[in-house]
C-alpha cells in the first residue's frame, strides 16, 4: 500500500479491509508462518511481536495523517457544525409552527370533537330511552287491549249490560291475535329491535305476570273447553230437531276455539334450522283429546251395558250420538281454512284445512272409521272378560247374541249418519249401510266373536 508521500508500506491493508477478514484465521496463518508444524512448544512471541509492531506502525501512520490533515478536518468539522446549527434553527421554527397549529387544531377540532362525542352519547341514550318508552307504551297498550278482549269473552267487557247477555266467542280469536303481537314484540331482542330491554322493565314483567300469562292460559282453557263440549247430535237429548240458530252458534263457537288453538300453537324457532312443515300442536292435541274422551266414555259405558243388557239401547244411542258429533266435527274441520298466521314464516308449509293435520296424526282417512275401529279393537277384550267371569251376565249375553248383534249394527248405521245441519245429512241410510259395512262388521265381530256359536 502507498502513503500520501509515495512511501510504500509493508502492511497489507487490503487484507485487513476485506469484508471476509477473520481475526482467528489471520492469527492462525501468522502462527503457522513463524513456526513449524512439528514443533511441540509453539513460539508465540514472534507472531505477537509481529502483530504489536504492525499495530504500532498503523498507529504511527494514523498520527501522521491526522497531524498533516488537522486544519482540513477542523474546517470540515466547523462547516458541519455550522450547517447543523442552521438546520436546527430551521427545524425549531418549523416545530414551533407545528405546535401552534396543533394547539389551534386542538382548540378548534379536538375540544369540539370531545364535546360532540358527549352530545352523541347523550343523544344515543335519549333515543334508547325514547325507543324503550315507545316499546313499553305499545306493550301496555296491547296488554290493556288484551284485558278488554278477555273480559269480552265472558261477556263482562261491555259498559251497558243487557239481560241474558252471552259471551262473545269471537273475542277468543281477537285475544289470540293480541297474544301473538305480544309474543312477536318480546321475541325481537336483537340490537336496535323493538323488544330489546323490555325484560328489564318492572312494569312489563308485572304485565306478563298479571295479565299476559293468565290471559294466555285462559284463552287456551276456554278454547279447549269449547272443543270438549262440541255436540250437534240430537240423539242423546231425545229430540229429533235442532234449530238452525243452535247449529250455527255451535259451529261458530267451535270455529273460534279451533282458530285460537291454531294461532297459539308453538311455531318453529326462526333462529334454528328452517322447518319445511308445521303442525299446530295445540289444535291437534285438543281434537285428539276430544276423540280420546269419546272413545273412553263409549268403551266404559258399552262394557257396563253388555254386562247389564237392559241399559244397552240407551248406551248405544249415546254412542251413536258421539259418532254423529265426530262426523259433524270432521265436516266442520274440513270447511275451515287456516287464517293468516302473523308470526309464521312464509317458507313454512301450512295445512289447507284443519282436518288434514288431525288425520295425518291419527294415520286414518276418516274420523268416524277411526272411532268405530278403535272402539272395536278395545271392546273385544272387555267382552272376553265378561265371558270369562261367567255368571248371569255371560249367559244373558250369549242368549241374546242375535239381538245384541242387530242393536250394534243399528248403532253403527245410526251413528254414521251426520246430524241435521251438517254436510251430508241427506244421505240415505241404505247408502250408509254399504259405506260403513266394514265398520259394522268390525263392531259386531268385537262383541259376537268372543261369544262363540
Amino acid at each position: 500500500m502507498t502513503t500520501e508521500e509515495g512511501d510504500t508500506s509493508y502492511i497489507d491493508y487490503e487484507t485487513f479491509l476485506s469484508p471476509t477478514f477473520s481475526p482467528a484465521a489471520f492469527a492462525n496463518s501468522l502462527v503457522r508462518t513463524t513456526n513449524n508444524d512439528t514443533d511441540t512448544p509453539l513460539d508465540l512471541s514472534t507472531p505477537l511481536s509481529r502483530v504489536l509492531f504492525d499495530s504500532q506502525e498503523i498507529n504511527t501512520h494514523i498520527d501522521t495523517l491526522t497531524t498533516k490533515s488537522a486544519l482540513p478536518l477542523l474546517s470540515h468539522t466547523k462547516e458541519q457544525t455550522a450547517a447543523s446549527a442552521r438546520i436546527v434553527r430551521e427545524i425549531d421554527s418549523q416545530v414551533a409552527s407545528l405546535n401552534d397549529g396543533y394547539k389551534r387544531l386542538e382548540k378548534e377540532v379536538l375540544v369540539r370533537y370531545e364535546t360532540a362525542e358527549e352530545v352523541q352519547a347523550v343523544a344515543g341514550r335519549l333515543w334508547e330511552a325514547v325507543r324503550l318508552g315507545r316499546s313499553v307504551g305499545r306493550c301496555l297498550q296491547l296488554g290493556r287491549q288484551l284485558e278488554i278482549q278477555l273480559a269480552e269473552i265472558a261477556g263482562t267487557g261491555n259498559v251497558v249490560k243487557t239481560t241474558g247477555q252471552k259471551e262473545d266467542h269471537r273475542a277468543l280469536v281477537r285475544c289470540s291475535n293480541t297474544l301473538l303481537s305480544l309474543r312477536e314484540l318480546f321475541s325481537k331482542k336483537g340490537a336496535g329491535e323493538e323488544g330489546l330491554g323490555l325484560d328489564r322493565i318492572d312494569v312489563v314483567r308485572t304485565l306478563q305476570t298479571l295479565i299476559i300469562n293468565p290471559a294466555d292460559k285462559a284463552v287456551l282453557t276456554k278454547s279447549q273447553q269449547i272443543v270438549r263440549e262440541f255436540s250437534m247430535s240430537s240423539l242423546s237429548t231425545g229430540t229429533n230437531t235442532t234449530t238452525f240458530a243452535q247449529t250455527a252458534d255451535t259451529k261458530s263457537r267451535t270455529t273460534s276455539a279451533l282458530i285460537s288453538l291454531y294461532l297459539l300453537s308453538p311455531i318453529p324457532d326462526p333462529t334454528k334450522k328452517k322447518a319445511e312443515k308445521w303442525e299446530p300442536d295445540l289444535l291437534i292435541n285438543a281434537l285428539q283429546d276430544y276423540l280420546r274422551t269419546a272413545l273412553t266414555s263409549s268403551l266404559a259405558s258399552l262394557s257396563r251395558a253388555l254386562a247389564t243388557l237392559p241399559n244397552l239401547d240407551r248406551t248405544l244411542l249415546e254412542i251413536s250420538a258421539r259418532c254423529q258429533n265426530i262426523l259433524a266435527l270432521e265436516s266442520l274441520l274440513s270447511s275451515i281454512t287456516p287464517p293468516s298466521h302473523p308470526t309464521l314464516q312464509d317458507s313454512v308449509k301450512k295445512p289447507t284445512n284443519f282436518l288434514l293435520p288431525l288425520l295425518s296424526s291419527l294415520e286414518t282417512g276418516s274420523l268416524a272409521s277411526y272411532f268405530w275401529r278403535t272402539l272395536a279393537g278395545n271392546l273385544s277384550t272387555r267382552v272376553m272378560e265378561i265371558v270369562n267371569k261367567g255368571g248371569v251376565s255371560a249367559r244373558t249375553l250369549r242368549s241374546n247374541k242375535n239381538s245384541v248383534r242387530d242393536a250394534i249394527e243399528e248403532c253403527v248405521i245410526r251413528g254414521s249418519q251426520p246430524p241435521t245441519g251438517t254436510a251430508g245429512a241427506k244421505v240415505k241410510v241404505e247408502g250408509l249401510e254399504k259405506t260403513w259395512e266394514r265398520e259394522v262388521a268390525v263392531m259386531v265381530g268385537s262383541v259376537v266373536g268372543p261369544l262363540g256359536r
